[in-house]
């Protein structure tokens, strides 16, 4: 009587299979090990721990992502561009990895669907994109290795939106542009930042700028960073000239 010789794979739950499907398409490779993919949408709400006590949630496949991310660009722009200096080189990555960017990345993923957590998606801030697209390549770097980081920065970022010409001329910051400009030429500069609750019923901040001790520009957000932000790409519309003045 012959040896009946049975080979099986290891099951998947419908839950699984449909995960990994999703994943697959939005590698573009099939992951081997789902548990990497899986914590890299763990919020750390859902409070969950490995068998050792430690906290399962993506924040430290975010660090590991962010390092592989950064390290990928540095060596596209490395290449790309031999005669950057380290500063041009260092202000290049940060347009590229900018949160902005990062966020508008996890956004158009729809990563923010596979999120595992105790509390509503409303209550997430909105850098939660860009987070979960750094957790992402952490699970990638884990599961298949830098060789599939590479391929997948390549094909998801630095083909469809680094354009070294582009970005050159792109303003990541208009507050620090801003404030580079004033201290270049002795300008005193302020922003003064209010409360401004109008009649929406949510909080806001205003702010005044002053640039020689005239006010430049103002501007109101749901956040002083934004308001400031706002207010600063006003005054750098009504002074561009000057600032782009080689």
């Amino acid at each position: 009587m012959g040896i009946i010789k049975k080979i099986f794979t290891k099951s998947r739950s419908p839950e699984d299979g449909i995960f990994f499907t999703q994943m697959q398409k939005i590698l573009g490779f099939k992951p081997m090990e789902l548990d990497h993919y899986r914590r890299a949408f763990t919020h750390r709400s859902s409070n969950k721990t490995d068998d050792k006590g430690h906290p399962v949630n993506y924040e430290r496949l975010e660090f590991l992502g962010d390092a592989m991310l950064g390290s990928v660009i540095a060596a596209h722009l490395f290449n790309e561009v031999p005669a950057g200096d380290e500063g041009y080189l260092t202000k290049m990555r940060s347009k590229i990895v900018s949160r902005e960017h990062l966020n508008e990345l996890g956004r158009d993923l729809n990563l923010i669907k596979w999120v595992e957590s105790k509390v509503s998606a409303q209550h997430f801030g909105e850098n939660i994109h860009g987070n979960l697209f750094e957790a992402l390549i952490g699970a990638i770097y884990l599961d298949r290795g830098f060789t599939y980081c590479e391929k997948f920065i390549n094909k998801k970022v630095i083909i469809p939106y680094v354009d070294i010409a582009k970005l050159e001329g792109k303003v990541i910051s208009y507050k620090s542009l801003l404030i580079e400009w004033c201290q270049k030429e002795k300008k005193p500069f302020s922003y003064e930042v209010y409360e401004d609750n109008g009649m929406e019923g949510q909080k806001y901040f205003g702010v005044r700028l002053r640039i020689d001790g005239k006010i430049v520009a103002k501007a109101r957000a749901t956040s002083k960073k934004k308001a400031e932000e706002k207010a600063s790409q006003r005054a750098y519309f009504a002074f561009q000239e000057k600032i782009n003045k080689k």
